[in-house]
């Protein structure tokens, strides 16, 4: 994404739209939507040097592209631990999908399965790079692959969020084999 600056507003943003908005003083329709007005407000109030400009720019710009706009509106793609409703349709899912997660918690992982926790969705990547870099955020990373078509024939559903991050609602365990390092 760019400076570090523009990786606290994002946070910001992630906060607010995703998971508080209330504490913000925002208030998001049904489809997760916020007025672009009230979010730069917001923002400012805040101490983040914003305007319409730059916010733009860094829903463009981002690698992980966390936002989307709409007119005078902006949302967040995923990852809501608010009520939402994205308005995703199912999608058939590739062969694999991709989890990346911490090493310490493989053990209850494989013998439980992926859980949304306090998200709408468990976040799936299309490849294990993708994973490899998300499980590194959370200490040392482990790859697990999801035998996502065998899923989808068993009656598990999936959506794609608009930045491409698959989206189910669990992964039992018997879907779950780890991917060797290369």
């Amino acid at each position: 994404m760019g400076s570090s600056s523009d990786q606290a507003l994002s946070k910001f943003l992630s906060f607010a739209l995703r998971h508080r908005p209330d504490a913000v003083g925002l208030v998001l329709d049904t489809g997760g939507w916020a007025e672009v007005d009230d979010v730069l407000r917001a923002a400012r109030d805040r101490g983040y040097d914003v305007d319409r400009e730059r916010l733009a720019r860094l829903v463009r710009e981002s690698d992980k592209q966390r936002f989307a706009t709409d007119g005078d509106r902006i949302r967040a793609n995923q990852g809501h631990s608010i009520d939402v409703d994205l308005g995703l349709a199912p999608l058939d899912p590739p062969g694999a999908l991709y989890h990346g997660t911490a090493r310490r918690v493989l053990n209850a992982i494989l013998s439980g399965g992926l859980r949304r926790q306090s998200r709408h969705h468990v976040h799936l990547s299309a490849d294990a790079a993708t994973a490899r870099a998300v499980g590194a955020r959370h200490g040392h990373p482990v790859v697990l692959v999801v035998d996502a078509g065998r899923m989808a024939t068993d009656g598990h559903v999936f959506f794609r969020s608009a930045n491409g991050v698959w989206l189910t609602d669990h992964v039992p365990p018997q879907y779950l084999t780890t991917a060797e390092r290369r």
